[in-house]
């Protein structure tokens, strides 16, 4: 979608589930040449993601690090803050930070069940988050207003929209300081 709208735009898709290399290895194949890359690799290890990521981005020029659904994958042992801190010390002021997560704190009954129901059926637990949580993703960022809110509150078009049920939280912040020249 974003070489839809900007196509001289360079993107990296990060991924380590083995059907999601197979579907990316098609759309690649079928798609334009050039400024699209699909890696293999965990998020866990921030190090590689952004080695292999630099052969196709430029770190020194603002970036966007779009971390959608993702973070409830990793537990809090496994320090996702570290994570999330460690992709943005490695982007240019300028660079942006998008996250969608899914809550704890909206349905909280109901998420505490469909996180137990998933826990017994796959390897890796999910671990949904609070909204303070989720904003302590974006520390020393700047937040893009509304903040964090509940996905279908980030700039709805109509009320009825905003209105929607979800149960996951988002937020896009701005890395400060001015952006690379």
């Amino acid at each position: 979608m974003a070489r839809a709208v900007a196509p001289e735009c360079a993107v990296v898709y990060v991924d380590n589930d083995p059907m999601v290399l197979v579907h990316a290895r098609a759309l690649l194949a079928g798609g334009p040449p050039g400024g699209t890359d699909y890696i293999d690799a965990d998020l866990r290890d921030p190090a590689t993601v952004l080695r292999r990521a630099a052969a196709r981005l430029d770190f020194a020029e603002p970036v966007a690090i779009l971390l959608v659904s993702v973070l409830h994958m990793i537990t809090d042992d496994e320090d996702p803050g570290r994570i999330v801190t460690r992709l943005i010390d490695a982007a240019a002021p300028g660079s942006y930070l998008a996250i969608t997560h899914v809550a704890s704190d909206i349905e909280p009954e109901a998420m505490a069940e469909m996180a137990r129901r998933v826990n017994r059926h796959t390897s890796r637990p999910t671990t949904p988050r609070d909204r303070a949580a989720v904003a302590r993703f974006f520390a020393g960022l700047d937040l893009v207003p509304p903040g964090v809110v509940r996905v279908p509150e980030w700039r709805p078009d109509t009320p009825s929209e905003a209105a929607s049920p979800s149960t996951q939280w988002a937020g896009l912040a701005r890395k400060p300081g001015p952006a690379a020249p």
